[in-house]
């Protein structure tokens, strides 16, 4: 996976708070494990700040042969090398027309997850693995 840095506005979370703490993990139709919201969320709004953990480009070769596979993220410039999201960012299902997006930052080695549009209470989470929030091109298993 990879994306574009972007300058959102970070509106949502002060430092030191990483998490919205009305998110939820629970489990997710079909999909094991997702994030939910426990309250309204207003479009526009930042529920994560995540520290990532960098791999090399050899690194993550090795690592895309175990089951962390489905949980590495394309990193860098180039997107050769690779990364594991901390805090709930590698437990966002995917989605097509996902109604979160994700935005990393290479200096810092930090991904933020902001809201599209506003989220009601109760709603999954989800962000598109393609990076873009509306881009449809196949991933890499069957997503429905």
């Amino acid at each position: 996976m990879a994306a574009a840095i972007s300058s959102q506005p970070r509106i949502g979370l002060s430092s030191p708070d990483m998490i919205l703490p009305i998110l939820i993990v629970a489990p997710s139709d079909k999909r094991g494990r997702g994030v939910f919201t426990g309250e309204k969320i207003a479009a526009r709004t930042v529920i994560e700040i995540s520290p990532v953990l960098v791999l090399s480009e050899k690194d993550r070769k090795l690592v895309e042969k175990t089951r962390l596979f489905d949980y590495v993220f394309e990193w860098g410039d180039k997107s050769k090398k690779g990364c594991i999201a901390l805090g709930y960012l590698s437990l966002y299902n995917h989605a097509y027309d996902a109604n979160c997006d994700y935005e990393m930052d290479f200096d810092a080695q930090l991904m933020t997850i902001t809201t599209l549009r506003s989220i009601k209470k109760g709603e999954e989470l989800f962000i598109n693995y393609n990076a873009v929030s509306d881009d449809v091109t196949p991933i890499w298993f069957d997503a429905r």
